[in-house]
């Protein structure tokens, strides 16, 4: 019975090369366990809260396409053009139920399969996955779109060609699971391989740490910039994960770039340079809520953007880094003016389309 927390995995380097495991596409959606017991249908999400009023579409398809009694579980994707598209799904949790309903038609939703469960009055959670895996597929016989079975292979070659390939249509990277792994909830027990490249961008501001006091301010995040073709610096994510004494030394290393005039790129997004406007798509501003962080402190402090940073992240998600960036070096040696979008690798395009059949 719902809610159940799903199991998680822990980011390797490499693929695994020894036998022993079953790879799949790492999906980049919403995390969602389904239950589904006769015309009743529950989306769980990764924090156990619930989905379903979101996705009517695909309620109705899981009453069509899995079996009458089960849990499955699986990633929520949206396409556009042949690729994964976070934003429009993020688009999708609206607490209007006349949005949610319009945006279901707009802009449906598929479900990506990669574990079962449960099916009829079965507990599989203590079965090894590879019998999860295999009775997974035959549940999944008669499915059909949006209802998706992840391909998979035992085959570490053909997994590694997949991580290089697939990233082309939006996907991350891959998952190793052992063949004798049992369902283990909020257990880091899979394995990830995710891609990793780095960038040079501009620090125009930063936020304060949620331990930040006036006697003991820190420094919690690096608001991080890159100039568009237009000449104009883009918002594109933040840098974070320092330890507790390098957010005390950034306080003091980060000062002498204080800037609250409007001569600052973004001081035309929040009027008073606190960040608090509402901006969406390309131009999201550093300091906009979203429904995902409703009430969350996001104000900044804005710096002259004089300092360049080189940071580890993932992929893009249109123009802006999907995860949070991890911190590399000081580039004192690089114009900020030079850190571009035009910097950034692009990954050959590859169809959706062809990964889901």
């Amino acid at each position: 019975m719902p809610p159940v927390a799903p199991m998680l995995a822990r980011s390797v380097k490499a693929v695994p090369a020894g036998p022993g495991y079953a790879f799949e596409p790492k999906w980049d959606g919403i995390r969602c366990i389904v239950f589904r017991d006769g015309a009743e249908v529950e989306l769980g999400s990764r924090n156990e809260r619930p989905l379903t009023r979101y996705f009517p579409e695909l309620c109705d398809a899981f009453r069509t396409h899995l079996p009458p009694r089960c849990v499955i579980d699986g990633e929520i994707v949206i396409a556009t053009d042949g690729r994964l598209d976070f934003d429009a799904l993020l688009s999708r949790i609206h607490p209007a139920d006349s949005r949610v309903r319009l945006l279901a038609e707009q802009i449906p939703a598929s479900f990506v399969a990669f574990d079962l469960l449960a099916l009829g009055e079965e507990s599989l959670r203590d079965a090894p996955f590879r019998t999860r895996r295999s009775r997974l597929v035959a549940a999944l016989a008669g499915a059909a779109p949006p209802v998706h079975l992840t391909v998979a292979t035992e085959d570490a070659r053909l997994a590694q060609r997949w991580f290089h390939t697939f990233e082309g249509a939006g996907l991350d990277g891959v998952i190793a699971k052992p063949l004798d792994l049992p369902y283990r909830s909020d257990q880091r027990l899979m394995l990830k391989i995710k891609h990793e490249r780095t960038a040079d961008c501009v620090v125009a501001g930063y936020r304060w740490h949620k331990s930040s006091t006036a006697e003991l301010p820190a420094v919690g995040s690096l608001l991080l910039g890159l100039y568009d073709a237009d000449g104009d610096l883009q918002h594109v994510g933040v840098v974070a994960a320092f330890t507790a004494a390098r957010r005390a030394e950034l306080v003091a290393e980060l000062a002498p770039w204080a800037s609250v005039g409007p001569d600052h790129p973004w001081a035309g997004w929040s009027g008073t340079g606190t960040g608090t406007g509402t901006g969406t798509g390309p131009e999201r501003m550093p300091g906009a809520q979203s429904r995902w962080n409703a009430g969350k402190d996001l104000s900044w402090q804005p710096l002259r953007p004089e300092r360049v940073v080189e940071v580890r992240y993932d992929h893009m998600e249109g123009r802006r880094f999907r995860h949070t960036a991890q911190f590399v070096r000081w580039r004192s040696d690089r114009d900020p003016r030079s850190c571009d979008y035009a910097q950034l690798a692009e990954p050959v395009r590859y169809d959706l389309s062809d990964v889901l059949r």
